[in-house]
């Protein structure tokens, strides 16, 4: 009785050693699981003592953490192959927490209601008062369409070369939106070049914007944005959703939301749900975002040669992006009467990482003429930035989804 009781008791202390986490870390290919790890942690320490978009990028980091831990079974990538998700595997009960809260992702759920959000706390103001912004932040779409070709002859398949262009759009919503519909492999990758790069723009658009304008034209002085009534900016949000989504369908599901949002705030009927939207769903839905997104960072998916094109390609679209905007302004300056010239430091704020790119353009504007204030300027390109990045993304899921 005493030995099988002792056998019973080794079996069991054999079969916890062998499930255990640590164990898995001798197993073939363990090493990888490691590596994600230590990458994690490292995403961790930017997040909280470097601060670089630490609201994403915080939850990003610990859903990599987590997905990785081996034997955990909180993700399974197998799940959602070939773009599709395998409902039987939910049916049987065989799936990990990471699994149900992706599926926010995967349906496009997130990034729709992030964009309630983000409509909610936008003011189309300045470009609702000065539209030629519109033209401005549709030139810095030009790193989205641009690197599409270059990730093209580098061999990726078309629908990858979408979802690695729209990181030029600095948008980090519709960079995950889009790639969760084209190339979900890639979308841990994506998502943490995206919000990276958008973290670093007070870093990667200054020496842009000075190498392509002269000292006189960083001094240009716009004149004040004219007043705009509540009532444009209640008809602009209907307007813009209804010729979006007649032209371009695929876009409606994120130009929509942004527009709801929006209307929620300048409205001003239904000021306890723009609130709401500003604040606690926002914050729900960044966390389960940034875990999910996480959670498809695994080892085979994110430990690859696509990694490093992607990074690379991420921060050429981010920069030819920022360029495209400060070139048509320049250009749009051949045909402007003097005393009406936009500053060209304004068109880099074409990308849409709100506010952030419109305060470069004020801080440039300000180093090289202290009296100069372009921020409510560059606002204007900067929220049609917003509105660029997911029409691009629209173009993009019409052509490739």
């Amino acid at each position: 009785m005493i030995s099988f009781l002792e056998t019973s008791i080794v079996d069991s202390l054999v079969n916890f050693a062998n499930d255990a986490g640590v164990v898995q870390f001798f197993a073939d290919g363990g090493y990888k699981a490691l590596i994600m790890i230590c990458l994690a942690c490292f995403l961790l320490y930017l997040a909280i003592k470097k601060q670089y978009e630490p609201l994403l990028l915080l939850p990003i980091a610990f859903g990599m953490l987590l997905t990785n831990l081996p034997g955990a079974g909180m993700f399974h990538s197998e799940f959602f192959v070939g773009g599709h998700v395998n409902w039987g595997e939910f049916a049987e009960g065989n799936f990990g927490l990471l699994d149900v809260l992706y599926l926010g992702v995967k349906l496009g759920v997130y990034p729709c209601l992030i964009f309630i959000g983000v409509g909610a706390m936008t003011d189309f103001g300045p470009l609702i008062a000065n539209p030629k912004s519109f033209m401005l932040g549709a030139a810095a779409q030009l790193g989205i369409f641009a690197t599409f070709i270059g990730a093209y002859f580098l061999g990726f398949e078309l629908n990858e070369c979408g979802s690695i262009g729209i990181i030029g759009g600095a948008d980090g919503p519709t960079s995950i939106f889009l790639t969760a519909k084209l190339a979900p492999e890639l979308l841990g990758p994506i998502a943490i070049a995206a919000y990276s790069y958008m973290a670093l723009v007070p870093v990667i658009q200054p020496p842009i914007m000075r190498a392509l304008t002269t000292q006189k034209e960083r001094m240009i002085k716009m004149s004040q944005l004219r007043q705009v009534s509540k009532k444009e900016k209640i008809i602009f949000p209907i307007v813009l959703a209804v010729i979006i989504s007649l032209l371009l369908p695929s876009a409606a599901p994120l130009v929509g939301c942004l527009m709801l949002g929006n209307l929620m705030k300048e409205c001003g009927v239904v000021d306890r749900l723009s609130k709401t939207v500003q604040n606690e769903l926002m914050n729900i839905v960044v966390i389960f975002l940034g875990i999910s997104v996480g959670a498809t960072a695994v080892a085979e998916n994110f430990l690859n040669e696509k990694t490093i094109f992607i990074l690379v390609l991420g921060i050429l679209a981010f920069s030819l992006g920022s360029a495209g905007g400060v070139l048509l302004a320049k250009f749009m300056n051949l045909f402007a009467k003097e005393g009406n010239k936009i500053n060209p430091l304004i068109g880099s704020a074409g990308v849409s990482a709100v506010p952030m790119a419109a305060r470069v353009s004020q801080t440039e504007g300000q180093k090289a003429c202290p009296s100069n204030f372009l921020l409510m300027h560059a606002m204007g390109p900067n929220v049609a930035g917003v509105v660029g990045s997911a029409v691009a993304a629209g173009v993009l899921l019409a052509f490739l989804g």
